[in-house]
């Protein structure tokens, strides 16, 4: 009974880790992509207990956690210090060519402003951009940094959806778009750093495929496409930032990165997962820091709770578009280029019709 048990788990492992490979966009489809750590730890705890169970069962569960574990495998080890870093590390000596970032998504319940104030003045960014913010943390936040970050971009919604940016630096030419769907804001602009020179930033926070959320994930999809056809067509130096509620490693995340050519500090670095804060044994990277060839990494760091089920994340990127040819930039053929516009169109299109 046990060797057909573990069979059967073993098979739903595989089956679970083949799912997302179709092309879908369904939330339970979807969804899979989110915890590949953790299907590869069962898969391979699976393969590790195939041997104490009876043949041929054995030899089955055996070979079914194995093809689970590798397949797992091959999407987040590229996450892991393993793997060759994608964005090369900063050289010392630029300060007036960095600037630092940190991104929060505070959960519009969480009244525990303060917590996060004193994370930003300890660590006083360049940046903070705020998801899910709402009127009552814009009043806490402009009350605690509006003398040290006077510019500032304000979204504030009561439907999760909130945003919020707070900058050291001047903020140039900046925009509130509603790209896809017209309750879901983004932030774009211009950042003028120390040295004169000006990069854009694009602040997210699109749709998830979820449960009470979105049915599909047609429509996060869609705004990241968007977004990365956008950069495809002005290279110029520029950051994306933000909680994308899609994961590292995802046929979507992997796609934007190939059509707009941004590259993730992450990679060859470690996960830095951000949700869920309150479960440790269910966490991956929601929140994101992706960049173009231009710039080169000083730092990175997951912050401590404050009181949200996203942890805080903290970038320091510095602007070296003299290293650009150093960096390996994803490209899409023409076949994955046609696949973003087909998914923008019937994100469009689907959205009209909601």
């Amino acid at each position: 009974m046990l060797s057909i048990l573990l069979t059967v788990i073993a098979a739903l492992l595989l089956a679970t880790t083949l799912l997302p490979r179709l092309p879908l966009t369904w939330w339970p489809v979807r969804s899979c992509e989110f915890p590949r750590l953790q299907l590869a730890a069962l898969a391979a705890l699976v393969a590790g207990l195939a041997p104490l169970t009876a043949p041929p069962w054995s030899w089955v569960s055996l070979a079914l956690g194995l093809a689970a574990l590798g397949l797992q495998a091959t999407r987040i080890l590229p996450w892991t210090p393993f793997w060759p870093r994608q964005v090369k590390r900063a050289e010392p000596g630029q300060e007036a060519r960095c600037l630092t970032l940190l991104i929060a998504n505070v959960l519009t319940p969480n009244r525990h402003a303060e917590t996060l104030v004193d994370l930003i003045h300890t660590h006083r960014p360049d940046l903070v951009l705020t998801l899910e913010s709402d009127g009552w943390w814009q009043a806490q936040l402009d009350a605690a940094l509006a003398s040290a970050w006077p510019h500032a971009v304000r979204v504030p919604l009561d439907n999760l959806y909130g945003m919020h940016l707070y900058s050291r630096l001047p903020l140039i030419d900046p925009e509130v778009k509603w790209l896809i769907q017209d309750d879901i804001p983004s932030i774009h602009t211009g950042v003028k750093l120390p040295s004169g020179d000006v990069i854009r930033l694009r602040a997210l926070h699109p749709r998830p495929p979820a449960p009470g959320e979105g049915e599909e994930s047609l429509w996060r999809d869609a705004e990241l496409l968007l977004v990365g056809k956008a950069i495809h067509a002005h290279p110029e130096p520029t950051l994306v930032a933000g909680d994308l509620n899609d994961v590292a490693w995802s046929r979507t995340t992997r796609l934007f990165c190939r059509v707009s050519g941004m590259l993730d500090p992450r990679r060859g670095r470690g996960m830095f997962s951000t949700f869920h804060a309150d479960y440790p044994l269910l966490r991956w990277p929601l929140d994101h820091v992706f960049t173009t060839e231009h710039f080169t990494l000083k730092a990175m760091r997951r912050l401590p709770h404050i009181g949200s089920d996203h942890f805080p994340m903290l970038a320091t990127l510095c602007y070296r578009p003299t290293r650009a040819d150093e960096h390996e930039t994803p490209e899409a053929d023409g076949e994955e280029h046609r696949d973003a516009r087909t998914t923008i169109e019937e994100g469009r299109a689907r959205d009209q019709q909601e």
